[in-house]
C-alpha cells in the first residue's frame, strides 16, 4: 500500500513539473491601474473617461479571467513624474497592481516604464506621445499604442507642406518631455520636406494666457505655427490667436495633437479647416459607432477620444493575452501580446514590435465647417488614411537597445 501512494505522488511531481511555469494569476486576482491626468488641462481627452473604458473592457471580457477576478483601480498622476512614479511603485509593490494603463504625461510614462522590468510588471502608455518610450528608454516589459510623437508629426506636417505656402515654421511648445518630442520631431519632418524653423518658444504647461508667445509667433512672419501642446493649452492657445487675429491675417495655426473634444471646445467657427492627425474618429463605421455610443452613455453624452477608445483596445488586449498565456506574470504575457494580432473596433490587423510600438494606421483629419456639421459631435473629416508602416518610425531608424542591427 505505502508503494501505491509512493508511485501516486511521484506521478504527480511528475505531471506538476511538465505544466507551464506560470500557470497562475498573483494573489488570484488580474488588477489593472489606470494612472492619468484626472483634473488637469488633459482630463478631458483622457482622465476619468480612461477609467470608464477599461471598465467597460473588463465588463466585455466577463469581469474573469481564468476563473479569476478582475478589478480595476485609478489615479490622478497631477501630470508631475515624482507623484506618478510614487503611485507606481505603491501600485506594484504593495497593492498588487499587474499593468498600468494611461500614463498620460511623458515625463511619467517615461519614468514608470523604467521601472517596469525592476518590478517584472507591465506598463503600456495609451495617452503620452514621446518617442523615447519606445526608442533609447525602451522596455523589455513597456508597450506605446495609440499614437506618438513621430505619427503626429509625419501627418500634420507632411499635409500641411502639401497644400502649399507652409514652409517656414515656428513652434509653441509645451515645456516637458512631450512638446519637446512633438517639436523635435516635427522639426525634422518639416526639414525634410524642404521646409525651414524660424523660431522656437516653450511655454509652461497648463498656461493660460500665450499672448506673449503668439506675440513671437506673429512677429516671426512665420506661414505655420505649429502647436507642440495638447489638451487645454492647445484650446487657449488657438482661441488667443483667433483674439489676435493671427489666423485672418494669414498665418496658419497647426495643431500638432488635437482631439475630438478640443474641436467641440473651440466650436467649428474658430477650429474649421484645422489639420491634425488621429489614431480614431467615433463617426468613422457602424462599430466604431456602436462602441461610441454606449461610451457616450456613460460619460456624460461625450464620445471617446483616441486616448479613450485605445486604452479599451489595450485593456482588452492584455486581458487576452492573460487567458492566452495562463499567467498574469509580466515576461510571458508581453510575448503573448506581440504574437497576437490585434483586432478590435478601433484597429485592424495591428501588432506590437519588439520595441513596444503597436503598429496601426492613422489618419489625417480636417475639422468641418459649421455648415457641414449635422450634429453636435458631428466635428471631423478623415482627409486620408496613413498606414502603419508609414506613420511610424521605421525599426531601421531605432534607437532602442532592444533592436538588434
Amino acid at each position: 500500500m505505502k508503494k501505491c501512494v509512493f508511485a501516486a505522488a511521484i506521478l504527480m511531481l511528475g505531471v506538476s513539473s511538465a505544466l507551464p511555469a506560470y500557470a497562475q494569476m498573483s494573489n488570484d486576482i488580474v488588477k489593472l491601474g489606470v494612472l492619468d491626468d484626472m483634473s488637469g488641462p488633459y482630463a478631458d481627452i483622457q482622465g476619468p473617461g480612461d477609467v470608464v473604458a477599461v471598465k467597460m473592457a473588463v465588463e466585455d471580457f466577463g469581469g474573469k479571467v481564468n476563473g479569476k477576478p478582475i478589478e480595476v483601480v485609478s489615479a490622478d498622476l497631477q501630470n508631475k513624474a515624482d507623484v506618478g512614479l510614487a503611485i507606481a511603485r505603491r501600485w506594484y509593490d504593495n497593492e498588487n497592481v499587474d499593468v498600468i494603463l494611461g500614463l498620460g504625461h511623458s515625463g511619467v510614462a517615461l519614468a514608470v516604464q523604467g521601472i517596469t522590468q525592476e518590478k517584472n510588471r507591465v506598463s503600456i502608455t495609451t495617452s503620452a506621445g514621446s518617442t523615447l518610450l519606445t526608442g533609447k528608454q525602451c522596455s523589455p516589459l513597456g508597450m506605446h499604442w495609440v499614437y506618438d510623437t513621430y505619427a503626429l508629426a509625419k501627418g500634420t506636417a507632411s499635409a500641411v507642406i502639401a497644400r502649399g505656402n507652409g514652409d517656414k515654421w515656428f513652434f509653441l511648445t509645451a515645456d516637458y518631455a512631450f512638446g519637446h518630442a512633438l517639436e523635435q520631431d516635427t522639426s525634422a519632418i518639416v526639414k525634410q520636406k524642404g521646409g525651414t524653423v524660424v523660431g522656437t518658444v516653450r511655454a509652461p504647461l497648463n498656461s493660460s494666457d500665450f499672448s506673449s508667445f503668439l506675440l513671437q509667433a506673429q512677429s516671426s512672419k512665420a506661414q505655420v505655427i505649429g502647436l507642440a501642446n495638447a489638451g487645454a493649452d492647445t484650446i487657449n492657445a488657438i482661441k488667443n490667436a483667433s483674439d489676435f487675429g493671427i489666423m485672418s491675417g494669414g498665418q496658419k495655426m497647426a495643431g500638432l495633437l488635437v482631439l475630438l473634444t478640443d474641436i467641440h471646445t473651440l466650436g467649428l467657427k474658430t477650429a474649421q479647416g484645422l489639420l491634425f492627425t488621429e489614431a480614431f474618429y467615433w463617426d468613422q463605421n457602424d462599430e466604431t459607432r456602436a462602441f461610441s455610443k454606449r461610451f457616450a452613455e456613460r460619460h456624460g453624452g461625450k464620445p471617446p477620444t483616441m486616448f479613450q477608445a485605445g486604452i479599451y483596445s489595450a485593456a482588452m488586449h492584455y486581458l487576452k493575452a492573460v487567458k492566452e498565456a495562463g499567467t498574469d506574470e509580466a515576461k510571458a504575457v508581453v510575448a503573448t501580446m506581440k504574437k497576437l494580432p490585434v483586432n478590435d473596433f478601433m484597429t485592424k490587423n495591428g501588432s506590437v514590435r519588439d520595441d513596444g510600438r503597436m503598429m496601426r494606421d492613422m489618419y489625417l483629419m480636417e475639422a468641418k465647417k459649421p455648415a457641414d456639421s449635422k450634429s453636435t459631435w458631428d466635428l471631423m473629416n478623415v482627409v486620408a488614411t496613413i498606414p502603419a508602416d508609414q506613420a511610424f518610425r521605421p525599426l531601421s531608424e531605432s534607437e532602442c537597445p532592444l533592436i538588434k542591427k
